[in-house]
C-alpha cells in the first residue's frame, strides 16, 4: 500500500506541477512550492517506513523521470542499499547522479577456472546468476548487501565487527549442518598506524565467504598468488589456510620492520650522550613499536588457535595437515622473536631512561657545585652587611673598602671551586687504581 501510495503521490505531484505551470495566476511561484514541500514531506514518510526491497521494484516500475525524483527524496544513509536492489540500467543512472552515495564497499567471487581462480566484481544480484564461486569475498558491506549473499547461498553472513563481541570459546565452531565458522583477526600495519581487523570466515557447501570491513594486504597478495600460479589452490581449505600463511608472512615482515626500527635506536641509545629531547623521542618510538609487537603476538596467537581448531576438526587433507604443521612451526619461530624483541625493547627503554637520569644528576651536581662555591662568599656577604664592617674600615675610603671586599670574595669563590676540582680528580684517580 505504502508503494502504491508513493506512485500517486508522485503523479499528483507531476499534474499539479504542469497545472501551476500553464497557468497565469498571481503569487503561482509560492503556491507551486506549498504543493511541493506537502507532496515530497509524504513521500520521504512513505519511504522511511518501506524496507530497501520494496523501495527497489519501486524505482524499478517507475519511470526514469520519476526514479530519479524519488531518488532525491531518499535518504542518503538508505541509497546505498536501495541501489543494491536496482536492475543495473536504472542504478547505472542513479550512481551517476551527483546525488547517489558512493559506497566503499566491494564484493568479489572467485571461480576455479583450469587451476586458476577467476575474479568477478559483484555489482548487483544479476552478477550472482550463472556463478558457481569457491570464494566469495566481502569487503565493508552493507546489511543488504550480506542479506542477499546469505540469502542467495543460503548461510547466515554477521558483521565481523559484531562477531568478535563472541566469547572467545564460540569464535571457532562447527555447526549442526556442518558449516564452518572462523572469527580471527589480521594484522593491518600502515603508515605506523598498527591494528588488528577482524575477519568473518564461513565455510559453506564447498563455498568459503570472508567478512570484513577494510581491505587486507594478506588478501590482495592471497588474490595475485591465486590467479598467478596454476594449482594453487584446488579448494575453499587449500584457500582459508594459505590466507592464514599469508598472515603469517605479513607478521614475519613486520617483525622485520621492527628489528630495523630498533637497530636504528639501539646506535642512538648506545652513543656518547643523548639530550633530554631525543631521548623522549626515542621512548616514543620505542613504545609505538612495543605496540606492533603486541599486536603481532596477539595476531600469530589467533592464528594459531584457528588452525589447531581446524587440525582437531579432522576436515583437513593429509596435504593440508603438513601445510598447517608447517605454518605452525613458522608461528612457533615468530613466538620466539616477539619474545626477544620484548627483551630488547625493556633493555633499550631502560638505557634511554638512564640517560635522562644521567642528565638530571648532571644539573643537580652542577647546582650542588654552584652552591658550594658561593656559601663562603654568601657569608663574606652576610658579615660585610653588618655595622661591624663599618667599624673595621673606618678611616678608610668607602670604594676601596667594598672593592677589596669584592675581591677577596672573588677569591675565596675561585679558591673553593679549584679545591673541588682538585677533589674530583683525586677521587676519579684512586677509583681507577682500585679497578
Amino acid at each position: 500500500m505504502s508503494a502504491n501510495n508513493i506512485e500517486e503521490l508522485l503523479r499528483k505531484h507531476r499534474l499539479v506541477e504542469d497545472v501551476v505551470h500553464n497557468q497565469n495566476m498571481p503569487r503561482r511561484q509560492l503556491v507551486e512550492v506549498m504543493v511541493h514541500r506537502k507532496h515530497l514531506a509524504e513521500i520521504q514518510t512513505l519511504l522511511a517506513r518501506l524496507p530497501a526491497g520494496e523501495i527497489g521494484r519501486l524505482f524499478d516500475a517507475l519511470a526514469p523521470d520519476d526514479a530519479e525524483l524519488l531518488w532525491k527524496q531518499l535518504a542518503a544513509s538508505r541509497r546505498q542499499e536501495v541501489l543494491w536492489e536496482v536492475a543495473e540500467p536504472l542504478r547505472a543512472r542513479l550512481a551517476g547522479s551527483p546525488e547517489a552515495a558512493v559506497s566503499d564497499s566491494q564484493l568479489n567471487a572467485f571461480e576455479l577456472v583450469e587451476g586458476r581462480l577467476r575474479q568477478r566484481p559483484i555489482t548487483g544480484r544479476q552478477d550472482m546468476d550463472g556463478i558457481t564461486p569457491m570464494w566469495v569475498d566481502l569487503v565493508n558491506p552493507t546489511p543488504a548487501e550480506r542479506a542477499y549473499v546469505g540469502e542467495r547461498f543460503g548461510v547466515r553472513l554477521p558483521d565481523p565487527g559484531e562477531a568478535t563481541d563472541l566469547e572467545v570459546s564460540s569464535r571457532f565452531q562447527v555447526e549442526e549442518d556442518g558449516d564452518i565458522h572462523l572469527h580471527s583477526n589480521f594484522l593491518l600495519d600502515r603508515d605506523g598506524d598498527a591494528r588488528s581487523v577482524p575477519v568473518l570466515f564461513i565455510l559453506h557447501a564447498g563455498v568459503l565467504f570472508t567478512v570484513r570491513n577494510e581491505e587486507l594486504p594478506v588478501f590482495r597478495l592471497q588474490r595475485r598468488r591465486t590467479h598467478a600460479q596454476p594449482g594453487y589452490v584446488t579448494d575453499c581449505l587449500d584457500l582459508l589456510i594459505d590466507l592464514y600463511g599469508a598472515d603469517v608472512e605479513y607478521c614475519a615482515d613486520a617483525l622485520e620492520n621492527i628489528y630495523a626500527k630498533l637497530g636504528e635506536v639501539g646506535r642512538q641509545v648506545l652513543g656518547a650522550t643523548m639530550s633530554d629531547g631525543e631521548a623522549a623521542t626515542t621512548l616514543a618510538v620505542i613504545a609505538e613499536e612495543e605496540d606492533i609487537n603486541g599486536r603481532i603476538r596477539s595476531n600469530i596467537l589467533d592464528t594459531q588457535r584457528a588452525l589447531s581448531f581446524l587440525m582437531r576438526g579432522r576436515v583437513l587433507s593429509p596435504g593440508q595437515q603438513d601445510d598447517t604443521r608447517q605454518i605452525l612451526r613458522d608461528i612457533e619461530s615468530l613466538n620466539s622473536h616477539t619474545a626477544f624483541l620484548f627483551d630488547k625493547i625493556n633493555f633499550l627503554m631502560d638505557a634511554t631512561i638512564g640517560f635522562i637520569n644521567i642528565n638530571q644528576n648532571q644539573r643537580v651536581s652542577q647546582l650542588t657545585v654552584l652552591g658550594m662555591v658561593f656559601m663562603p662568599i654568601n657569608i663574606l656577604a652576610g658579615i660585610g652587611g653588618m655595622s661591624e664592617f663599618s667599624m673595621m674600615t673606618e678611616g678608610i675610603p668607602w670604594p676601596i673598602a667594598y672593592g677589596g671586599f669584592v675581591m677577596g670574595a672573588g677569591l675565596i669563590g675561585w679558591g673553593t671551586y679549584r679545591l673541588l676540582q682538585y677533589l674530583e680528580v683525586r677521587k676519579a684517580k684512586d677509583a681507577g687504581r682500585k679497578a
